[in-house]
């Protein structure tokens, strides 16, 4: 049996009529950047996340990039959080001339761990960057407490975690600034780069979607330096045929999840691997599901892949100990639980047409794994 970590053919055959449909209207209108088909959609992600705007972009990796200017962060100021997370976390921080303070993540969630937060903050602290890790939300009740006592606003990298809640609120509407990218692997992926961020606060969204097109709000004035970070009309088009199936294929994953729980349990393997972890009172979307595996990681992987599971690790290097960060000054042992989750997590598959036997096949070949080690 064969069981890739992600495979899109029948979501996409399904939906091929419509995205084709779709991709006609765009060709009729000659709305290849921006128009129409984007601000349909950004009124509907709008209206999804519970945020007052949604403003299109490029990609995930700007909508952090947007979000951070637009909430003044600048050379020489900080802002905090993981290094546990995609390389666009922090590069965001870097490109704006700002140094990103790191705390350490929280060993069940793979989040922010906000205990450590407090101690992290200094005069030059502009803001604070939590990452919705995996399709799970970092703590924003106790964190948004903390950042209002001490005035600091809040950039969530919400790029995994459309969807997910805590106490029913929506990643992405509960700081000033959402970011989310519509990279295929995610939950509601286009054919393409593209991202969006959401906002409630109507000064800060004038300011994104000014600062996607240059800086300008009128075409050739520009009252900010912005970048060029359209998102387009096909994809646009793609992504609205795609939201209204969102939820299903969220709650598909979130089955898959549960099931992986019975068939590890019933396995006798939760000894050998330790499972996704979810925090009361808030929905995981499952936009990964990853396993701990403190015994041979590696080795566990290349028996998987011989067997034809796809998996992946995310992430191997913490970003404090990337090389293009050296000139930070962090030292291997400053992060241990970051440090701990990139030697033993693993990402397996979860994609919404998963099947119970590959899922089965899954568990089976991991058990044999652990019966021969």
């Amino acid at each position: 049996m064969k069981v890739p970590l992600l495979d899109l053919a029948e979501q996409n055959t399904a939906l091929r009529p419509e995205i084709e449909a779709a991709l006609g209207r765009v060709l009729d209108t000659n709305a290849f950047i921006l128009g129409g088909e984007v601000k349909a959609l950004e009124d509907e992600l709008a209206a999804y996340c519970g945020s007052k705007y949604a403003i299109g972009c490029a990609s995930g990796s700007d909508a952090l990039l947007l979000a951070l200017m637009a909430v003044g962060v600048g050379a020489g100021d900080e802002v905090i959080t993981t290094p546990y997370s995609f390389f666009a976390t922090v590069s965001a921080i870097t490109r704006l001339g700002a140094r990103p303070v790191f705390v350490d993540i929280d060993p069940s969630t793979f989040n922010l761990d906000v205990s450590q937060v407090e101690a992290a903050i200094t005069e030059r602290t502009k803001a604070i960057q939590p990452v919705h890790l995996y399709g799970q939300c970092a703590d924003m009740a106790e964190l948004n407490a903390l950042m209002s006592k001490h005035g600091i606003p809040v950039v969530e990298d919400a790029a995994q975690a459309i969807g997910a809640e805590e106490n029913g609120a929506r990643a992405g509407a509960m700081s000033e600034v959402g970011c989310f990218s519509f990279y295929p692997s995610k939950n509601l992926g286009g054919m393409g780069d593209g991202g969006f961020m959401t906002t409630d606060d109507p000064e800060i969204a004038r300011e994104l979607f000014a600062l996607r097109v240059h800086g300008s709000e009128e075409r050739y004035y520009h009252k900010w330096i912005g970048l060029n970070s359209r998102l387009d009309g096909f994809q646009g088009a793609i992504l609205r045929v795609k939201l209204p199936h969102l939820d299903s294929w969220s709650n598909k994953r979130k089955e898959n999840a549960d099931r992986y729980r019975e068939l590890f349990t019933d396995a006798g393997l939760t000894e050998q691997v330790a499972l996704p972890f979810e925090r009361e009172n808030c929905r995981h979307i499952y936009n990964q599901f990853v396993i701990r595996a403190p015994r041979v990681r590696d080795e566990l992987r290349k028996f998987l892949a011989a067997a034809d599971i796809g998996t992946d690790i995310y992430y191997p290097v913490p970003l404090h100990l990337q090389e293009c960060f050296e000139y930070l000054g962090y030292r291997e042992g400053q992060f241990p639980e970051s440090e701990r989750a990139a030697r033993e997590t693993l990402a397996i598959p979860i994609y919404p047409e998963l099947k119970t036997g590959q899922q089965e096949y899954v568990v089976n070949k991991i058990g044999e794994f652990y019966e021969n080690a």
